[in-house]
C-alpha cells in the first residue's frame, strides 16, 4: 500500500509528453499589426485625397486640381457585389465603380485562400474594433462574454443581412444592374457615403457611439454579429486549404490558445479550425508554447518524421500572400483598363455639389434621374 501512491506518480511521470519549446518568438502578431498599420495608412491617404477631390467640385474648381482616387470605391461592397454580378452574367466589366467589383475579387481570393484573413490583417473597421476591445478591457478590466443562445442568435444576424443584400442583386437582371449604376445615385454613392460622415446627424452619432461602446464590452461586436462583408468572407472561407491546426502529438493541453481566440473558438479541441469566424488572426498560434503545437498550414504531411515540413504559412509568407493578391488585382484592373471610373468631369461638376439632393433610385423623388441634375 506504501509503495502505491510512488507507483502511481511514475506511471504519471512516464506519459507525460516530452515538451520542446519553441526555438524562436512568436512574431505573427507584430507582422499583422504592421499589414493592419500599412492599409490603414493607405485607406486615410485614399480617404484625403477623395475629400479633396470632392471639396475641389464643391469650391467651384477654385481647390486642389486632384484625380478621383479609385480606390475609394473599396468602400463600396454593395456596388462591388452588383458589379459582380453583372460579370458573371454578361462577361463585361461595367464602367462605373469597377475598382469595387475587382477589389472584392481581391478580398474573397484571400479569403479562399488564407481563410478570413482580410478581416484580421486589413480590414480597416475590423482592425478598429480590436483596438476598441482591448481599449474596453483596460478600461473595464474585462471583456463581456455573452450567454451561448444570445451569442448564436445574434451571429446569425449578419447572414441575414447578406442574404437580403444578395437575394435583391440576385433578381436584378443585367440591364437593371446597369442602370442602377448609371443613375445619379450610383454615380455618387461614394460622395454621399462621406457626407454621411461629414454632416453626420445626431442619429447617426448616437448609433456609431453605441456601437463603438458595444464594441469595447464585447470583443469585434460589430465583426462578430452585423458585418455582412464579413458574412461573405466567412463563407468563401470553408473552401480555404490552409487552416489553424493543432497537432495532438506536439499540444500540452494548456489552453492558451481558446484562452485568446478572439471568435471564441475551442481550439484546444479541435485539430482543425473549419469554422467561419476564424479569422487567421493567428493570435492562437502567438500563444502556444510549443514548437509545432499550433499552425496556420495545410494538412500535415502522412509521414510522422516530416509532419509539417513545408505545410505552415509562416507570418510573413502570409503577409506576402495577402499583398501579392491585392497589388496583383490592382495592377490586372489597371492593366486592362478597368480600374477607374472614368466620366466627363461636366458630370461630377453637376452630381458632386448636389450629392445630399440626390436620392435611391427606389425612392420617388425629382432628383431620381442623371437628367434631373443637369
Amino acid at each position: 500500500m506504501g509503495t502505491q501512491p510512488l507507483e502511481t506518480a511514475a506511471a504519471r511521470k512516464a506519459t507525460i509528453k516530452k515538451v520542446i519549446r519553441r526555438s524562436a518568438p512568436d512574431q505573427s502578431q507584430r507582422i499583422r499589426r504592421i499589414a493592419q498599420g500599412i492599409f490603414i495608412a493607405l485607406n486615410v491617404w485614399i480617404g484625403l485625397q477623395f475629400y479633396l477631390w470632392v471639396r475641389g467640385f464643391e469650391s467651384g474648381g477654385l481647390g486642389l486640381h486632384i484625380s478621383r482616387p479609385a480606390g475609394v470605391e473599396g468602400w463600396l461592397p454593395i456596388a462591388g457585389l452588383m458589379n459582380l454580378k453583372y460579370l458573371l452574367v454578361t462577361g463585361h466589366v461595367t464602367p462605373i465603380h469597377p475598382a469595387a467589383m475587382f477589389l472584392l475579387i481581391a478580398f474573397l481570393l484571400m479569403s479562399l485562400l488564407l481563410k478570413k484573413s482580410f478581416c484580421a490583417w486589413l480590414c480597416p473597421v475590423g482592425t478598429l474594433s480590436e483596438y476598441l476591445w482591448k481599449l474596453g478591457r483596460k478600461v473595464f478590466g474585462r471583456n463581456l462574454r455573452l450567454p451561448r443562445w444570445a451569442d448564436l442568435s445574434l451571429r446569425s444576424l449578419k447572414y441575414v443581412l447578406l442574404g437580403f443584400f444578395v437575394v435583391i442583386i440576385a433578381s436584378m437582371s443585367a440591364e437593371a444592374l446597369a442602370g442602377f449604376m448609371l443613375t445619379p445615385y450610383g454615380l455618387v454613392a461614394d460622395v454621399k457615403m462621406l457626407n454621411f460622415f461629414r454632416t453626420l446627424s445626431l442619429t447617426g452619432a448616437v448609433v456609431l457611439g453605441v456601437l463603438a461602446l458595444l464594441s469595447m464590452l464585447v470583443q469585434n461586436f460589430w465583426c462578430r454579429y452585423l458585418c455582412p462583408y464579413g458574412a461573405l468572407m466567412g463563407l468563401a472561407s470553408l473552401l480555404s486549404p490552409l487552416k489553424i491546426r493543432r497537432d495532438p502529438e506536439a499540444c500540452i493541453e494548456c489552453g492558451k490558445c481558446a484562452r485568446v481566440c478572439p471568435a471564441h473558438l475551442k481550439v484546444d479541441q479541435l485539430v482543425q479550425i473549419r469554422s467561419v469566424e476564424c479569422s487567421a488572426c493567428m493570435a492562437c498560434v502567438a500563444a502556444c508554447p510549443v514548437e509545432n503545437g499550433l499552425q496556420f498550414a495545410l494538412p500535415p504531411s502522412r509521414t510522422a518524421a516530416e509532419r509539417w515540413r513545408g505545410r505552415i504559412a509562416s507570418p510573413r509568407a502570409v503577409a506576402a500572400i495577402l499583398a501579392v493578391l491585392f497589388l496583383g488585382t490592382v495592377l490586372f484592373a489597371r492593366i486592362t483598363g478597368h480600374w477607374r471610373t472614368n466620366l466627363p468631369r461636366e458630370i461630377y461638376a453637376q452630381l458632386v455639389p448636389h450629392a445630399n439632393e440626390v436620392t435611391h433610385p427606389g425612392m420617388d423623388g425629382p432628383s431620381s434621374s442623371l437628367g434631373s441634375v443637369r
